[in-house]
């Protein structure tokens, strides 16, 4: 029973060892910031209520340890949306060139009305898109 005992504990040692030798095979994210939307895809400016549509962002990354981290969605009125996008910063060894991302929001408008949406384009700029529910 003793042998049995210390060969569990031996094996179980062995195993944390070699889990925690392994390398990586992703960053650990630095930091997360701002990043302004260059430009935004409406794919339809009128839709039904209750229906989905996909509206697509596109922002530069000046680098490849930069990439898109979520959307600040606010309801600012009834009809009005305001949204900011976010960047996360890796660390490592990374290719210093832009790179264009696209990111996506769904949108499904419970009301009919005229839906007006701004999105962060850096300092006080914003980029504004329309969409009609009916």
């Amino acid at each position: 029973m003793k042998n049995l005992l210390k060969f569990g504990f031996s094996v179980l040692f062995s195993g944390l060892v070699f889990v925690s030798c392994e390398d990586d095979d992703y960053q650990t994210i630095q930091s997360i910031a701002k990043i302004k939307i260059d430009s935004v895809k409406v794919m339809k400016d009128t839709m039904d209520v209750y229906t989905i549509q996909s509206i697509k962002t596109y922002s530069t990354y000046p680098s490849q340890c930069e990439g898109f981290y979520g959307y600040d969605y606010i309801q600012d009125s009834s009809l009005g949306r305001s949204v900011t996008a976010y960047k996360y910063t890796a660390e490592g060894p990374c290719a210093q060139s832009a790179h264009v991302g696209a990111s996506q929001i769904n949108f499904s408008p419970r009301q009919t009305g005229t839906y007006t949406f701004k999105f962060w384009n850096g300092g006080n700029n914003w980029i504004t898109k329309t969409i009609v529910v009916e």
